[in-house]
């Protein structure tokens, strides 16, 4: 406790009250949603059946009938019957828990009812989203400390911004998406480099960087899908949207390179920063060496990471596929080649990001010698 300053005590109480508070409040806040809020009190599970689908797939329905009681609206207080059904693999449905609290929707019942009887509308899940997000910032804080917190306000910003630049384009669909995402990355890459690094030549080239590589990705990928035409994209899952697909898909694939070409860009500058303050009067040629060194061996992990983030998200459909006896090469071809090719221009942001991010921040670095 003696080698911690007073204001940092300070600033963990004050933090862990804001914590405490929030969760009370989550736990609480009950009477702020529209809808009819109940807490479950007993839970008796009826019976289980097998069941069929109509690809032979064998598995089991259970039934619980439930009594909750309702804690907002007009019958705050009463109980309320409830019925639910799921099933063993609970892909579209949950079993019910006593203490868990219920979004419900009320039926109409005689008069003579002493109790309600209802539906199971969904889950209220905001107290676990809370606690997860608590533990996120806590987690940023404790590690990044200054750093860590104007991370949270930088990815506060861009979800907003993201937000608003999608509701922007439901508003005027005449616009362009990507025109929309094009100005939404320019503000991404300024203000996250901006507030995680601070105004200096460090983030000037890394900006100059990540911009330069996000949108010269973008126009090879164009360039390809349109020699190509676009042959061996299956766009089945995004037709549905009603808007120009491969527009669609372009810009998903704009925004979502960009932060592997973020990380490798402040990556490549950091570097090559942090060897100049050392060593003010190394030579160009050893900057360079060091940079490709540096680069080589952040390109395999990064590629690796994008390759792995975005075919996660297909294996549950790849799993559902092959199980319900697809031959293996359309489940593949369903499933992973949008995701593939994502990963593939994002591979291709960070490879190009490495020679630019180099010679940009060398820029910057003899600029800086010159004003010596």
């Amino acid at each position: 406790m003696k080698n911690i300053p007073f204001k940092k005590i300070y600033l963990y109480i004050i933090l862990a009250l804001c914590i405490a508070a929030s969760v009370l409040f989550v736990q609480n806040n009950d009477a702020f949603y529209e809808r009819t809020i109940a807490e479950v009190k007993e839970v008796q599970l009826l019976h289980s059946e097998e069941v069929t689908d109509i690809y032979d797939n064998k598995d089991h329905l259970y039934e619980q009938r439930i009594i909750a009681e309702i804690t907002n609206g007009e019958a705050k207080g009463q109980q309320i019957h409830l019925t639910n059904q799921f099933s063993e693999s609970k892909a579209y449905d949950n079993e019910i828990k006593t203490g868990q609290k219920l979004f419900v929707s009320i039926k109409d019942n005689n008069e003579s009812d002493a109790d309600l009887s209802g539906e199971i509308i969904d889950l209220k899940r905001d107290h676990f989203i809370l606690l997860t997000g608590w533990i996120f910032i806590l987690i940023l804080l404790l590690v990044g400390k200054k750093q860590g917190l104007f991370s949270i306000i930088s990815l506060a910003f861009n979800a907003v911004l993201l937000s608003y630049a999608l509701d922007v384009y439901l508003k005027n669909p005449e616009i362009s998406l990507l025109l929309i995402c094009s100005a939404a990355v320019i503000l991404f890459t300024v203000t996250s480099l901006l507030l995680v690094n601070g105004f200096n030549e460090k983030t000037y080239a890394a900006i100059i960087a990540t911009l330069a590589a996000t949108f010269l990705s973008l126009l090879i990928t164009f360039l390809v899908i349109w020699l190509t035409g676009g042959k061996g994209l299956r766009f089945e899952e995004l037709q549905f949207i009603t808007r120009p697909y491969q527009m669609v898909f372009l810009a998903g694939l704009f925004i979502g390179s960009l932060g592997a070409v973020m990380d490798v860009a402040i990556t490549m500058s950091s570097s090559l920063f942090s060897l100049y303050e050392k060593n003010n009067s190394i030579p160009v040629q050893a900057l360079k060496r060091s940079g490709m060194e540096v680069g080589k061996d952040i390109m395999g992990t990064m590629t690796n990471i994008l390759f792995f983030a975005y075919i996660s998200g297909s294996i549950p459909m790849l799993i559902l596929y092959i199980k319900n006896d697809s031959p293996l090469g359309y489940s593949l071809s369903m499933n992973l080649s949008l995701e593939l090719a994502r990963a593939l221009a994002g591979g291709i942001g960070i490879v190009i990001t490495i020679p630019i991010g180099l010679y940009t921040t060398i820029y910057f670095i003899n600029r800086k010698r010159a004003r010596r």
